[in-house]
């Protein structure tokens, strides 16, 4: 089976990307995949393939990423999907994260995004189509105790993407946020997931809340195989949503936190709309 589209997917080398990218070469598409490290990204794909292009990228370095997308046409002579899928997840509080693990966790969540973005959109503009899904979390939109750096750069993520959304539709291309729960990669391991380097003892329920997490790992109810194929059929949609939970899990959250925003906006309606002249 031969697929026409071609699809260039950020942090390829594990989980959900990885996921993905073996689905797609499977089934026949065309895929430019990229990694921080290109001998493992090769290792991890095991695949030796005319339709895999594997980049050795550096997300934050715009330079770097302009040069992944101009290899990719290169090659392949198109760009149909893009999905921003690297990043990491990073633990504590305001207090316990220095300002430079801040900023390293913005870097690759949420700058690295907005540089693929801008790399892409020439290419796709000009072909007047194409989809760019970006990778959200559900704590992007209903965070946890304990992970307020995360959930800022994931709610960054959904900000710009339903604003891009706006922005890129009268040049025929589509924009999906995907706000995935747990699923079981590698995301609650140590190459994937940060936490604080020095940590506060005052802040029990931050470490109790960290300690629940990391005992999810190899429990996680989702299934990698089948967020790849939920990925494949977005991009087959006519109208595909610009929001998407995956996951019960992610379901569930999403569906409890819509109650607690109904119930707080109607019950301050009154002081809400007191500021009017």
């Amino acid at each position: 089976m031969e697929n026409q589209k071609v699809w260039y997917i950020t942090g390829a080398s594990k989980g959900l990307g990885l996921a993905l990218v073996k689905k797609l070469l499977n089934e026949g598409y065309r895929v430019a995949a990229t990694s921080r490290n290109l001998k493992q990204l090769i290792t991890a794909v095991d695949e030796e393939s005319n339709n895999f292009l594997p980049l050795e990228v550096d997300l934050t370095d715009d330079e770097s990423v302009k040069e992944s997308f101009d290899k990719t046409w290169q090659y392949f002579k198109s760009i149909d999907v893009v999905v921003n899928n690297a990043g990491y997840g990073i633990g504590g509080s305001i207090e316990e994260l220095e300002d430079e693990e801040v900023r390293a966790a913005f870097d690759v969540n949420v700058f690295a995004t907005m540089n693929v973005i801008r790399q892409a959109m020439p290419y796709l503009r000009n072909r007047q189509s194409g989809h760019i899904i970006n990778i959200s979390s559900i704590a992007g939109f209903a965070p946890a105790t304990g992970w307020s750096v995360y959930a800022a750069a994931k709610y960054a993520v959904i900000g710009l993407s339903e604003v891009l959304a706006e922005d890129v539709k009268a040049f025929g291309v589509k924009v999906t946020v995907v706000m995935p729960g747990a699923f079981r990669t590698s995301f609650l391991t140590e190459d994937s997931l940060v936490y604080a380097a020095n940590p506060l003892a005052a802040y029990k329920e931050v470490a109790e809340s960290h300690a629940r997490y990391d005992k999810l790992n190899g429990t996680q109810i989702g299934d990698p195989e089948k967020a790849a194929q939920v990925f494949i059929d977005l991009t087959e949609m006519e109208n595909p949503p610009v929001r998407l939970f995956i996951g019960s899990d992610a379901h569930q959250r999403a569906l409890k936190k819509l109650d607690i925003l109904n119930d707080e906006i109607s019950q301050l309606a009154p002081v809400s709309i007191s500021t009017d002249y």
